[in-house]
């Protein structure tokens, strides 16, 4: 078998050494995280004699006959060369990465965004009639794809409680087929009690999506934890360095076969090109994650002690709604967190952020670089009241010096009390 390889040179292989490129390398167990980031998916097979697996970029795959043409259809893995839109080992790498890194997983599917694998993963699990439970502190796309495209499709939306647990069965109808959690939820950061709510579900047949985009599974290995599909927007801390849009979906067995079914049948594929820039921030996740925990925590205990502050919601906090939760169930925090301008408006919170130099002003997180945005997640709400009184400003912590970052927003303090008084 002939197949396209890098920049499209041609690679001939024997068909069954594919399948083997998957087992002659497994990671031995035991390993620990910082590890585990670092050797995850990189099978010797798929890198030869250098470090990171090259980037195939390829449409075609050839075959040397039609038999071994026919052959190629007797099988749906990655491994196997069948077309560039099932990917090549650029994006079979940082899958299978993704998959080692998730205890209990079985594969993992890439998407263009994280939006993508949430919406595919709904789809998955999802059909006309069925109802889908969210927790009310969603990230807002996810509220409006399933609003408007799953409306359309005739599946239904219901909301419920960030900070429900067991109870959340009291909620459950013959339709509800589905739950998407968001722990801690990206603007406001309740922590959920994910076991709790996904043993319920799993009592009463319901498959549980979370997305865990704050916390990779680094942080919280969630389907160790109960859940069924793991979704993360890789765009943020797999890769790192906010130059690339990329999702990701991991689930164990059970969901796995339509997962995969589901996101072929969509056309859905990442380049190779942003799969290895994926990767490769993803080798560096450890060290990056501790220092985005470290930095946070040190902003977020400054933020404490300022009387403009009324109230900082950060998971690791004791005051930050789920902290017992987080306390028991996660294995750190990283780098974005709220906290609430006391007597804050939208002017004066606007002038605050204004004022500040190295907090750039955009969305999305997870980057090298600190982002500081304006937040009002009351509009978002339908099955809670937002009470905070006061203006909400979301801070990502990136990997400046903290001391500088205070500084920063020491200032942002002075234009904030100038434009109050």
């Amino acid at each position: 078998m002939t197949v396209a390889g890098l920049n499209g040179a041609q690679t001939r292989i024997h068909p069954k050494s594919l399948v083997n490129r998957l087992t002659d390398s497994k990671d031995l167990p035991g390993k620990k995280p910082a590890t585990q980031a670092v050797t995850s998916g990189r099978r010797k097979k798929w890198t030869g004699a250098v470090v990171n697996p090259p980037v195939w970029r390829a449409s075609t795959h050839l075959y040397d006959s039609v038999a071994d043409l026919r052959a190629g259809l007797s099988a749906n893995e990655d491994g196997r060369f069948f077309y560039g839109r099932r990917g090549s080992p650029t994006q079979w790498s940082l899958a299978a990465a993704l998959t080692e890194m998730e205890p209990g997983a079985a594969g993992t599917m890439l998407y263009p965004s994280g939006l993508s694998a949430i919406a595919c993963a709904m789809l998955a699990v999802l059909k006309p009639g069925d109802e889908i439970l969210l927790t009310d502190n969603s990230y807002d796309p996810s509220r409006s794809y399933a609003d408007a495209f799953l409306k359309r499709m005739g599946i239904s939306a219901r909301y419920y409680d960030p900070m429900i647990d067991s109870d959340v069965s009291s909620l459950f109808s013959d339709q509800t087929k589905a739950i998407l959690l968001e722990s801690p939820g990206s603007l406001t950061f309740e922590v959920q009690d994910v076991p709790a709510i996904c043993a319920a579900a799993k009592q009463a047949g319901i498959v549980t999506l979370l997305d865990n985009t704050w916390a990779t599974s680094r942080f919280f290995p969630a389907i160790k934890n109960g859940v069924d599909i793991s979704i993360v927007a890789a765009t943020k801390y797999i890769v790192g360095h906010s130059d690339v849009m990329m999702g990701a979906a991991t689930t164990h067995d059970k969901y796995w076969t339509p997962l995969r079914r589901t996101a072929q049948q969509l056309g859905i594929v990442v380049s190779p090109d942003d799969a290895f820039l994926a990767a490769r921030g993803l080798r560096t996740l450890e060290v990056r994650l501790k220092q985005h925990e470290q930095s946070a925590l040190a902003v977020a205990q400054w933020l404490k002690s300022r009387p403009e502050v009324g109230k900082v919601l950060h998971p690791a906090l004791p005051d930050c709604p789920g902290h017992e939760i987080w306390k028991r169930d996660f294995h750190g925090s990283s780098g974005l967190f709220s906290f609430e301008l006391a007597d804050g408006d939208e002017q004066s919170r606007a002038a605050f952020i204004d004022a500040l130099t190295l907090f750039g002003i955009g969305y999305s997180w997870g980057g090298f670089e600190s982002l500081a945005l304006p937040v009002d997640p009351g509009k978002h709400r339908t099955a809670t009241e937002w009470t905070m009184k006061g203006a909400l400003v979301r801070l990502h912590i990136g990997l400046e010096d903290p001391d500088d970052l205070i500084d920063d927003l020491a200032k942002g303090f002075e234009q904030f009390n100038r434009i109050s008084s």
